[in-house]
């Protein structure tokens, strides 16, 4: 069978509403009047993650349409932000989601594995993404957080030992160079947690984790690598565990979690070999976005001879496969998050079949989204560049 070409991220790609209607109708997550969020957690304080990990998750799903698009660090603090913000006030758009780790960083670094505390960063570049959140509000746009959670280079260098080690005790790079954090190692998800906690006191609406797997390849990695694994977790395990800890205490900071997956998840039953196993995940976030773009998936794949030249038979398979799955499992009894897909707003040039993706192209996956039942929708471009989704 064709498999799905495994890129990591959304960062792997190059990669009807009026505006007085442009805010969601989501009621904001009620913050807790009973317990606030706990202090920053570390290896020693098992009391705190002991009681998160006991908690149940309760999903807190968006009532209406999320419409968005993503907004690298670099353009969200650039006069372009300005264009894509009338970009969003005179379309179907009501959404932004907005890097707060890669490029920048909303939370400073800690300086070694035995840091104490996590402090937002007193930078130039912090202090525009915090004046950003505040403009989009007064636009009504709803305000979502990119976290890179654990293909993080910057804080695998600041803290050495939580990274992923080779089998020698060397730090384990991907092909490209980069640096991972070990998904096994508890003490290291404080980090990311922080950030998303910053981000919801700066008032962001929700958080998205990125990259909350572990390394593609997996029979090449787990060949050189050594996790830190001493409860002897699955893959899945420890991304179900960091994504159940997350929701129960950003709940109680009053925003809502997301879970970026490759888009092939929602169609397999395992978890890919990178710890993503769609049962797993649909239980402890709000939302899921599967990455559904055609450029990703092999040239054959469900009978479709080159996927990014036929955008709607990938989207309608694949968001099919979610359906039944999601089906399935509400069938057992088990609540899901909602499903809200990232779609295709770039041109995968380093294929021999592809096409120029602009207006039609990217109309043309909304609309089979839609089809299949899913109205709302994210479109990803590296650059930050959109169409104008003319009707």
């Amino acid at each position: 069978m064709a498999m799905v070409l495994l890129l990591s991220g959304c960062a792997s790609a190059n990669t009807d509403s009026t505006h007085e209607l442009k805010l969601p109708m989501v009621k904001p997550v009620p913050q807790s009047t009973t317990s606030k969020a706990p202090q920053t957690q570390h290896a020693d304080d098992t009391a705190i993650s002991t009681a998160e990990d006991s908690e149940k998750v309760i999903l807190r799903r968006p009532a209406e349409p999320i419409r968005g698009i993503y907004v690298s660090s670099h353009v969200a603090r650039s006069k372009r932000m300005d264009e894509l913000i009338d970009l969003v006030d005179k379309t179907e758009l009501n959404a932004v989601v907005v890097d707060v780790n890669s490029g920048m960083t909303l939370t400073a670094l800690p300086k070694s594995a035995k840091s104490k505390s996590f402090t937002i960063a007193k930078t130039r570049s912090a202090g525009q993404i915090a004046n950003l959140v505040k403009k989009l509000k007064q636009h009504r746009i709803y305000t979502i957080a990119r976290i890179v959670t654990f293909k993080n280079p910057e804080l695998a260098r600041a803290v050495p030992a939580w990274s992923i080690k080779r089998k020698n005790g060397r730090t384990w790079t991907d092909k490209s160079g980069t640096p991972w954090i070990d998904p096994y190692r508890q003490e290291a998800w404080e980090y990311p947690l922080k950030i998303a906690e910053h981000a919801a006191q700066i008032g962001f609406d929700e958080i998205q984790f990125d990259y909350v797997r572990f390394p593609e390849n997996e029979k090449k990695v787990d060949q050189e690598v050594a996790y830190a694994n001493p409860k002897r977790w699955s893959k899945s395990d420890a991304i179900g565990k960091f994504l159940h800890r997350a929701s129960i205490r950003l709940h109680k900071a009053g925003v809502r979690v997301s879970a970026d997956v490759f888009g092939l998840v929602g169609s397999s039953n395992g978890d890919m070999g990178i710890g993503q196993n769609w049962a797993t995940i649909v239980k402890e976030v709000d939302v899921i976005s599967p990455m559904v773009y055609p450029s990703h998936y092999s040239d054959g794949i469900w009978g479709v001879k080159h996927p990014d030249l036929s955008p709607r038979p990938i989207i309608a398979h694949a968001l099919m496969d979610i359906s039944r799955r999601n089906e399935q499992l509400k069938a057992k009894g088990i609540d899901t998050a909602k499903v809200r897909p990232w779609l295709q707003s770039f041109s995968a040039s380093w294929l021999r079949a592809h096409q120029s993706y602009g207006t039609k192209q990217v109309r043309e996956q909304i609309s089979a989204a839609a089809e299949a039942g899913y109205p709302s929708y994210l479109l990803w471009n590296s650059s930050s560049r959109y169409p104008r989704l003319n009707r």
